[in-house]
Formats: structure tokens, C-alpha cells, sequence
């Protein structure tokens, strides 16, 4: 198998699970195929016990939906599939079905870079059932994975409390898409650079990096493979010092310093990837400062994350950038984000949206019937709460009262006449139409850091942070109730016969 011609094809149609397509045939079989619906694409709860999440990932989204086609290759393969009895899986009318289909639907989404909570949609899809199910894999795909990694690579920002965060993850990430996703992902939450030369190629990240202990172990002395270093990037040197003995690499630095510095160029810094990162940083500071380099930055690494950096934050480490690279694309303490996709409306024969919703004996898995809608509001500056409500409701500006998806006990007040606010399902596609203009990735990355600005601090604390207020508007509240309830009594009914 050749990886780039094989493996990562052009045409994604078959990235699915293959549920989706045999539900797809039978909705095609029972002609219910074009019937419309509407599914909504949220999370029950935010990832890492944190309090906040950050959307990403909807590009790849707006790629994947552009060029969603099955192609001759695709539709040979599915036409050699076979049931038990020899049969073949799918009619070939329904493979010529296939071959036809383009992407139609309508998509509305909360934007990339924005801060979201539980339960609140990040993407409303409405269209035929066929092609409303057969997007539910790659979009979970999709937005799962970057969502987790832009998050946890704020959280990590938001631990370096301002200092540079570098990604440093490609050799440990989950693959090849994997990598190349979580330096997009890291970007976005909040990382000033990345490792991955492709990612900075495709996605217009800067890239960073100087050498491993290789390069110096390649040499007869850490001083002599200093001395090279610095002769073929003489603008660019961070020496690794902790090939040998830390502090000795330091100073070994701080000579190949001042010999640059003779030929009109400076250290830039050094990395410290091993051992005492306080202890070793602290000593290496004072021998810098010593010496004449106050400007020259120490750099480290070594399996960080956000509660290793904040204890060494606590200890007064003298560390001026933080590489990151394991912990950050893996989601290392969290493996995937969970997020769903559910119908919540079906268009019936005569023409009317019906609700719908699933029932379950953990409160937590019903979910929101109806077509949605979201409200952030904010009072001076900053967020208060968001609202999930009826496509077409009416919000009395006077006073609304928003229940909590999981807790009804758990219930909010507010005013919207006093509040500022905004709403956070943007159209995208309208009838298979991309109506939106996807902005830069740098502009998604300021887009996050400015998001959560507007959020109060208790909100973004590491542990413990204080539940943010997301909830139904009582009209929806009561919909869910309703239906529950009457689903409820039906099975109980069936149940008596």
C-alpha cells in the first residue's frame, strides 16, 4: 500500500461507520430517504473536569461536506459487499442513488475558536435523513478529536499564564491525521507554534525547533557540537543543555554565547529537558544572568502539561517557554470528548416539524427535542449565561426563566432587556450552498483567545471551576417534559396489553 495514494484518498464518502450506510439503504428501501430532519451535534459534559470547551475543527467540516461524493471506486466496493446468503448488500438502484448524491443540507454551527458548555448545540444539520445520517460519523470524527485538543491546549495556555506555549507533539501523536489535526487544534487554543513542518505548511503555523541530544552526542564534546550549531544558525540558537550534565551545558552555552556575541549575533536561549526543570531553570537563570544574557530565554520540556506547569509556576521556576508535545495532542488525560449527534425534529406527510426525543433512564442521555437555537448573554463585557430555545420562539424582553438540561431544580433568571447578546449557531450551508466565509486560522486562534477573556476567571480555573449557566428556556423545558413523559406512558401501555 502506497500511504498517500491509497490510505489518504481525495474522496472521504466512505468515512463512516458502516451502520450509517446500511440505515441509509433502509431508509431508501422504506422511502423514507428524503424525508427531512434536523440533528443537532453537542456534549453532555465539558473535557478534562474543566469548565469551559473551545469549538474547533469546523473547516475540515465545511471541506469534508464540499466534496462529499461516492465515487466509482467507493460504489464498486460497496457493490461487491454481500449478504449471508450471497446476495448483494445494497440494490444497485440504490448504488446509482449513491452515485448522484450531493451534499444539500443545511448546516448551522457555533464558529471555530468559540467557547461552549454541555448540552448546547455546536452544529445543527437539516436535510434529507439519508444525507443527515451519513454525515453524523465524519462530524464526530472531526469535531471531537480538534475540540479536545484546542481545549486542552487552552488550558495549558491558560496555565503558562502568558508565556509562549510550543507544540512539540508530532512523533507521540495518534497518527498521521492525528498529528496534523492536533497542531491545527493546538494553534487554535492557543499554541504560538508547532514542531510539524507539514502542519506549517498546510495550515500557515509558524514552526519551531533547534536539535536533540543526537547532535550532540554526534560530536566529541557538547562544547564542539555548540560551536557547529551555531555556526550553521547563528540567528537561531537555543542550545539543549542536558545531554550530559545541565549545568555544565549551561555554561558550555553561555561560552558559545559570548563567541557569537563577537560576531555581532546573540543566544537566543536554552532548552532544559530533563531532571529538576525548578530547580535546574533557577540555576541556569542566575548563571545567564551572570554571565550577561538576561535576555536569553530558558526554554523546557519533558512531559508538561497544565498542572506541571503551574506547580513549577508556584516554585518560581525561572522557565521562559513551555514545549508541550505528548500530554497535548494525545489529550493524554482524557481520550476523546464524547460528543453526539441526535435527530431532534422530523418533518411529517403533512408538512409540520414534529420533535422528537429519546428517552433514557439516565436524565443526562435525553436529549433536547425541537429545532434549536442558541443565545449568549453578556453583561459588561463578559458572559452570564446561554440559552438554548425554539427556532421561532419568542423571548419576552422583560424576563425569561432558563432550567438546567440535567437539574430542573437548577434554574436562572434573567432580564434580556439588560444584557448584551449574541447568537452562536451561524448559518453555514444553506441548501448545500456554503454561505459562510471560513476565516484564517489565525484569525480562529484570536478569535479563542478573545472568547475566553469574556468569561470570569472562576470559570477557567484548572480544578474545581465554577458551572457555568447553560439551560432550556422554560417553553423548550416543558416540550422535553411533555414528550418524556408521553413516551413513557405509551411503553407503560404497551407493556399492560
Amino acid at each position: 500500500m502506497k500511504i498517500t495514494k491509497d490510505l489518504y484518498q481525495s474522496n472521504l464518502a466512505l468515512l463512516t461507520d458502516f451502520y450509517q450506510l446500511t440505515m441509509a439503504y433502509a431508509y431508501w428501501k422504506s422511502g423514507k430517504g428524503e424525508q427531512e430532519a434536523v440533528f443537532n451535534l453537542f456534549f453532555r459534559k465539558n473535557p478534562f473536569e474543566g469548565g469551559f470547551t473551545i469549538a474547533a475543527g469546523l473547516d475540515y467540516v465545511v471541506d469534508y461536506c464540499k466534496n462529499l461524493q461516492f465515487e466509482q471506486g467507493e460504489l464498486e466496493y460497496l457493490r461487491k459487499m454481500k449478504q449471508k446468503d450471497g446476495s448483494a448488500m445494497f440494490e444497485a438502484a440504490f448504488l446509482d442513488y449513491l452515485r448522484d448524491l450531493r451534499f444539500t443540507c443545511d448546516i448551522d454551527a457555533v464558529e471555530e475558536g468559540t467557547v461552549v458548555f454541555p448540552n448546547a448545540p455546536m452544529v445543527q444539520v437539516r436535510g434529507s435523513l439519508i444525507q443527515c445520517q451519513l454525515l453524523e460519523t465524519p462530524l464526530l470524527n472531526i469535531l471531537n478529536f480538534q475540540t479536545l485538543i484546542a481545549t486542552k491546549a487552552a488550558r495549558i495556555n491558560l496555565a503558562a499564564q502568558g508565556a509562549p506555549v510550543l507544540e512539540f507533539g508530532l512523533r507521540r501523536a495518534q497518527g498521521i491525521d492525528g498529528a496534523l489535526a492536533a497542531s491545527r487544534a493546538s494553534y487554535i487554543g492557543g499554541c504560538t507554534s508547532t514542531s510539524n513542518v507539514m502542519a506549517g505548511k498546510l495550515f500557515d503555523i509558524p514552526v519551531s525547533g533547534t536539535h536533540a541530544h543526537s547532535w550532540i552526542l554526534s560530536f566529541d564534546s557538547e562544547l564542539e557540537a555548540f560551536h557547529a550549531y551555531a555556526e550553521a544558525f547563528p540567528d537561531h540558537c537555543v542550545f539543549l543543555v542536558d545531554t550530559y550534565d545541565t549545568l555544565s551545558g549551561v555554561k558550555n552555552a553561555i561560552q558559545v554565547g559570548l563567541s557569537l556575541r563577537q560576531k555581532g549575533k546573540e543566544m537566543l536561549g536554552i532548552r532544559i529537558d530533563s531532571g529538576d526543570l525548578a530547580y535546574f531553570s533557577i540555576q541556569a537563570r542566575q548563571l545567564l544572568d551572570e554571565a550577561g544574557f538576561p535576555e536569553a530565554k530558558i526554554y523546557a520540556s519533558n512531559d508538561l502539561d497544565e498542572y506541571i506547569i503551574t506547580s513549577l509556576k508556584s516554585q518560581d521556576a525561572a522557565i521562559d517557554v513551555w514545549g508541550v508535545g505528548t500530554k497535548l495532542v494525545t489529550a493524554f488525560d482524557q481520550p476523546a470528548l464524547g460528543a453526539v449527534y441526535k435527530l431532534s425534529a422530523l418533518k411529517n406527510a403533512a408538512g409540520t416539524w414534529e420533535p422528537k426525543v429519546k428517552v433514557s433512564q439516565q436524565s443526562l442521555k435525553i436529549n433536547i427535542p425541537g429545532i434549536h437555537k442558541v443565545r449568549r448573554y453578556f453583561s459588561k463585557g463578559k458572559a452570564v449565561a446561554d440559552m438554548v430555545y425554539l427556532e421561532g420562539q419568542t423571548i419576552d424582553p422583560k424576563g425569561i426563566m432558563i432550567i438546567d438540561p440535567n437539574d430542573a431544580t437548577q434554574r436562572k433568571r434573567l432580564m434580556p432587556a439588560f444584557y448584551e447578546e449574541e447568537e452562536l449557531l451561524k448559518h453555514i450551508f444553506r441548501k448545500g450552498e456554503l454561505v459562510y466565509s471560513l476565516p484564517s486560522l489565525q484569525k480562529i486562534r484570536e478569535r479563542a483567545g478573545v472568547q475566553l477573556e469574556g468569561f470570569d476567571k472562576t470559570h477557567k480555573r484548572l480544578t474545581n471551576p465554577h458551572v457555568y449557566p447553560v439551560g432550556l428556556e422554560e417553553h423548550l423545558h416543558h416540550l422535553r417534559m411533555e414528550l418524556v413523559i408521553a413516551a413513557k406512558n405509551s411503553q407503560n401501555d404497551k407493556n399492560e396489553v
